[in-house]
């Protein structure tokens, strides 16, 4: 597994697959990508909003990306910095070829915010193949999670997407996140 933060100029060559995991900032997407891979720190995780402030390319065992790109919304970032930032997830978005999966994450526990509903019009439009998870699953009582799986499915008008619970802390619902996206790095 090798580890590559990096800007545009910087990205990996090849034709690796690569699943982009997007949200908001803090949903766990770093989190989220230490679970997957059985790591307790290969992607850097803090409880303030912001920390992946470039795209990051973790390389695993040269079969495929999980790329981590930043999260949107509340951060710690400076406006300058939040522009930036956009910029880099719209050109990666729109530009790179090697994109297998897009992997949003949404909070379990809350309505999808207006930036969450942006980004999953984006994705839509852009006619990516992609996932959602209502990730943080382990912060509800078991017995609701499939109801707000529902919920937000309901919210966002999702008919015919996937749509998948996770939780990094209790590492269940892995085996079928796992089998969602090896469908798509073959």
């Amino acid at each position: 597994m090798k580890y590559l933060p990096c800007g545009p100029k910087q990205y990996p060559k090849g034709n690796l697959p690569e699943i982009v995991l997007v949200g908001k900032s803090n949903v766990g997407k770093s989190s989220f990508i230490n679970t997957m891979l059985n790591r307790k720190s290969l992607a850097r995780t803090s409880n303030t909003p912001g920390k992946t402030r470039l795209i990051n390319f973790y390389n695993i065992d040269d079969k495929f990306y999980f790329v981590d790109l930043p999260g949107y919304g509340f951060s710690k970032m400076s406006k300058q910095e939040k522009v930036t930032s956009g910029k880099y997830i719209e050109e990666y978005l729109e530009t790179r070829e090697n994109i297998a999966l897009v992997v949003h994450l949404l909070d379990i526990r809350h309505e999808p915010t207006a930036d969450d509903r942006f980004m999953y019009d984006y994705i839509l439009r852009s006619n990516l193949p992609f996932m959602i998870l209502t990730n943080k699953a382990d912060k509800i009582a078991i017995t609701k999670v499939d109801a707000e799986v529902e919920r937000i499915k309901e919210r966002l008008g999702i008919s015919y997407s996937t749509i998948l619970p996770f939780s990094s802390t209790r590492k269940i619902y892995l085996d079928k996140v796992w089998e969602e996206i090896e469908k798509w790095i073959v």
